[in-house]
């Protein structure tokens, strides 16, 4: 039986949304915490490739999710698809122009941005496992999403996982999520959208997050069955709080560089220890201290593999 074909809009002046569902053919929850970090990482990497916008993303135990907005191609200039090629190769690569309209197209497919996710993150996998065959079972699923209430509902969805699933309380303290992205890191290296879903309705960029929260409130206090939900008590805190994480609430989210940096300290005392100890660690690239956000004076320097 053939394939039933994927939806795809192909319209030349019309970015689209997306969100794309994938799982593993494994059984049970075979990532944990460190597989989630990569598949993170892998995400972003590809975002940075492709000319998709993440709005948002859910990395679990067994699948993950992504809403994304992907441009068609007739929005790429020649340059940024050349530029984009030379994110996608390694160092020293030459663009061939004679491939120049095919590589236009890679960079505004849906399927070929999620089959690089899916292929990088699978060789990863396997290599650290030992293992071979196949990781992901039936292709993935994508579903487009129209703009305005519809995403931030989407989005609600996708942020809600580690909750309905028990995992935490408060949706933010999951970090492999979007919300969690945004309060733990700041948004680090701008990887997401700042969008919410709220843009449709004129909601002004510095009030988004807030309004965003609010909503993801509610709708993670709603029980559903055989669903956890948010407690009725966390639920009274953030309302009393307004939503708004103030001072000594954002540094509570990034508690986890206490434990995940690898180094932190005071710029020059990164930058110092790093000099000590990167000749001992893998990658040949140079690492550079990190402000931590909503912590005034703080760097660090993310963990590297040990050698």
């Amino acid at each position: 039986m053939p394939r039933i074909p994927r939806m795809v809009r192909t319209d030349p002046g019309q970015k689209t949304v997306y969100h794309v569902i994938s799982r593993t053919a494994l059984d049970g929850l075979p990532f944990k915490d460190s597989e989630k970090d990569e598949l993170v990482r892998v995400i972003r990497r590809f975002s940075m490739v492709y000319a998709v916008e993440v709005l948002g993303f859910s990395v679990m135990g067994s699948h993950f999710h992504i809403l994304a907005e992907v441009s068609p191609g007739a929005m790429l200039s020649d340059e940024e698809v050349r530029q984009r090629f030379m994110l996608l190769q390694t160092k020293g690569s030459e663009f061939p122009e004679g491939q120049l309209e095919a590589f236009r197209e890679r960079f505004s497919s849906l399927s070929w941005y999620v089959k690089d996710i899916k292929q990088t993150f699978s060789r990863h996998y396997n290599r650290k496992k030992k293992r071979r065959g196949t990781l992901w079972g039936e292709r993935f699923k994508s579903v487009i999403v129209e703009k305005g209430e519809t995403v931030i509902n989407c989005l609600a969805y996708i942020d809600l996982n580690a909750v309905r699933a028990g995992i935490v309380t408060r949706p933010e303290d999951y970090r492999w999520c979007s919300i969690g992205h945004h309060m733990q890191t700041g948004n680090r290296d701008d990887f997401l959208s700042l969008d919410f879903g709220l843009v449709e309705f004129g909601v002004e960029s510095a009030e988004r997050l807030q309004k965003y929260r609010e909503f993801l409130y509610h709708a993670g206090s709603v029980k559903k069955r055989g669903k956890a939900a948010i407690p009725s008590r966390v639920f009274q805190s953030e309302k009393e709080k307004n939503f708004e994480m103030d001072r000594s609430r954002r540094f509570l989210s990034r508690t986890r560089y206490f434990t995940d940096a690898g180094i932190i300290g005071s710029k020059a005392f990164v930058m110092g220890t790093y000099e000590v100890f990167k000749d001992r660690l893998y990658g040949s690239r140079e690492r550079v201290p990190k402000h931590v956000k909503g912590l005034d004076g703080m760097y660090s320097m993310k963990r590297l593999r040990e050698a």
